[in-house]
């Protein structure tokens, strides 16, 4: 009889394993299951970064699966439908509820109707979940219908059975279920297009509705995130960093996104304002307007001066956080990002590198040039309460802790390597030394040191060690540290692009791996440094949207690298000229969809108009890619395997059947 030399140690395991497979016949069984569903197709894996708080393209982008419903669609229906009733039935699969009050008001046969479309959804939906086991699917179905929807899933147009299944559907209809049976199937294929989704990092910032993509994804079927810079100052404000509360409220009034922090996540701006409306009210803000180009008629002059007023409050009070901060940790090297010092009052200019620049704004009440970087009472008072509102927001919490249950600085699955901006390398392309406390991480240990500290900061206790006040204090290092691997620059010039007009003295050199991008034995190093190895590996990056008007590409290193960031936020529509990217990565290959400006929701709904997307990369592979050739597959096999020992230890009177 085979043997496996089963040590102790071995017995102990299975006799574990046989707690869930108690008898020959259920070990068996699962083994027949396993090696069957590694013969299945790879599932569909789409990757995002830099959402920026555009909820509704990015809800668009979840609705249509990147515009592979739409290809589904018409793969099923060809030329057997109008390209109208095409665009329809894709509407109606995006935006079930609200197309069904439109389809009812207008259509004057509405049985006839329901009987058509619930035809061709019942299609649609055999073949989105046609790679999947039935157990799979059976898992997606949604309670109420669950029966039903699989029965008529695997209806065929042969044999005795057909009358059955139209009677179903007739059933469905005189009963007076056919609207929630409808929205039933839509959210089903809506959700089986997209196996998995990777979220490269930034979700918040820029946009109005960061707290509306994080309630999706807490619900999302399988989603893991890469964390950007934008999304740990964000988990930094959370963990009660006052420089990082402070930048995320100044970016918030930058773009006049106050949604987010007011009716998200219930951050009380009123202190804020009723002080900035005192101490500012005969300044002039110019300089702290908001982008009202990104969000037109939203506000009044009134509003927007208010905004200005707060946003000039919010910076000022900035600066003097992150120079506590950096006066408390020397080693991060960045008593060059004090700046308040050098400032002439009288004369309006700052003094910057042994070379004079003229202030933008020279009026500055709430500075005391004789020590500038103490808070006043009353902007004390301010962070202090702002402080409060983040550490204790409800929802902001269950965001922050869907992230940390989620998220990563990186993730390495299926020959893909993930983060959002960079790996800190040296000139020659060696990975940079960084130090953390009193030790020296770099590479893979670094990232792993890093996804720990990002742990203890932001997980809430009734103590402040040392070790968490130092995590603490270096979430905001890793929102603009040069050595920060979710940043990689010289500096973050937030005053110089504030209070200066000289290009040169704005400029944010980037580190080493921005420089070397495109050489093709970095990337391949990067990547075994992370145990990935071999033909159709990738690097996949976010962080610094591609700038495709300027001829910028996305695909790096002779294929090794690509960057997925193309500009969701409407602050970068005019610098990329597009909207976005997915990457889809099936069983076929892999592809890069480049998405156009998404107009509204209630367009897509009302006039049926879809997001435009083009590939713009294609990467076929020589054979259809299996289950059995994936990370979950692998898992699998070594699952088979200790199956195997574990029937062994049966047939050898090892364990005991308890069957």
């Amino acid at each position: 009889m085979e043997n496996y030399n089963l040590t102790e140690t071995d017995l102990r395991y299975l006799r574990l394993l046989a707690k869930s497979f108690p008898s020959i016949a259920s070990a068996s069984t699962e083994i027949i299951n396993l090696e069957a569903i590694l013969n299945l197709p790879k599932g569909t894996e789409h990757f995002l970064s830099d959402i920026h708080g555009e909820y509704e393209a990015f809800q668009h982008v979840l609705k249509n699966a990147s515009g592979s419903i739409k290809r589904k669609v018409n793969d099923v229906f060809g030329t057997s439908l109008r390209e109208a009733e095409k665009r329809d039935l894709c509407t109606l699969i995006y935006y079930p509820k609200e197309k069904l009050r439109i389809i009812k008001k207008e259509e004057t046969n509405i049985n006839e109707w329901y009987m058509i479309t619930l035809n061709q959804l019942i299609k649609v939906c055999q073949v989105v979940s046609s790679k999947y086991t039935r157990s799979k699917v059976r898992k997606a179905l949604p309670k109420e219908f669950a029966y039903i929807i699989e029965e008529l899933l695997h209806e065929t147009h042969e044999g005795n059975k057909r009358g059955y299944f139209n009677q179903i559907i007739s059933t469905i209809i005189s009963t007076k279920r056919a609207d929630e049976f409808i929205i039933a199937m839509c959210n089903l294929i809506q959700q089986l297009a997209i196996d998995s989704l990777h979220l490269v990092g930034d979700i918040y910032d820029r946009g109005q509705g960061a707290h509306i993509i994080l309630d999706t994804l807490c619900t999302y079927h399988n989603v893991d995130v890469q964390w950007g810079n934008h999304d740990l100052l964000w988990m930094g404000a959370f963990a009660g960093n006052n420089a990082s509360i402070a930048t995320v409220v100044r970016q918030s009034l930058r773009y006049a996104t106050l949604e987010t922090l007011e009716d998200g996540y219930g951050i009380n701006m009123l202190p804020l304002a009723t002080f900035a409306m005192e101490v500012y009210k005969d300044d002039p803000v110019e300089v702290y307007a908001p982008k009202m180009k990104l969000v037109p008629d939203r506000y009044s002059q009134k509003e927007q001066r208010l905004i200005a007023q707060m946003h000039k409050a919010i910076t000022i009070i900035q600066w003097k956080c992150e120079a506590e901060l950096i006066d408390r940790n020397t080693e991060y090297n960045m008593a060059d990002r004090k700046l308040l010092h050098l400032i002439d009052f009288e004369r309006g200019v700052v003094k910057i590198d042994d070379v004079e620049y003229e202030l933008l704004d020279k009026s500055f009440p709430t500075i005391n040039p004789s020590d500038p970087y103490t808070l006043t009472d009353e902007e004390q008072n301010i962070i202090n309460l702002l402080h409060a509102s983040f550490v204790n927001s409800e929802k902001l919490k269950k965001h922050i802790y869907f992230l940390l249950q989620k998220g990563s600085f990186y993730l390495a699955r299926n020959n893909n390597l993930m983060f959002h901006a960079s790996i800190p390398l040296n000139e020659d392309g060696t990975f940079k030394k960084v130090k953390i406390m009193d030790e020296y991480y770099s590479g893979k240990n670094l990232l792993d040191r890093l996804d720990s500290l990002v742990q203890l900061a932001c997980r809430k206790s009734s103590e402040i060690s040392e070790e968490k006040q130092y995590a603490i204090d270096y979430m905001w290092y890793l929102w603009c540290g040069a050595d920060s691997p979710s940043f990689d620059k010289a500096k973050m010039a937030t005053f110089e692009r504030y209070l200066t007009t000289d290009k040169e003295v704005q400029k944010e050199t980037k580190g080493y791996y921005y420089q070397l991008q495109n050489d093709e034995n970095v990337c391949i190093n990067i990547l075994k440094e992370f145990g990935i190895e071999g033909e159709g590996c990738h690097i996949i990056n976010g962080h610094v949207p591609v700038k495709i008007k300027k001829g910028e590409n996305p695909v790096r290193a002779n294929g090794k690298l690509l960057v997925i960031d193309g500009g969701f936020s409407k602050a970068y529509h005019s610098e990329t000229g597009i909207a976005g990217y997915t990457l889809v990565y099936n069983s076929i290959g892999m592809q890069l969809v480049q998405h156009e400006p998404f107009e509204s929701t209630q367009k897509a709904i009302e006039e049926g108009l879809d997001i435009i997307s083009n590939t713009v990369l294609s990467e076929h592979n020589t054979e259809r890619l299996l289950v059995k050739d994936t990370d979950k597959g692998k898992e699998m096999k070594r699952n088979i395997e200790e199956l195997h020992k574990l029937l062994i230890a049966y047939r050898t009177a090892l364990i005991r059947e308890n069957s």
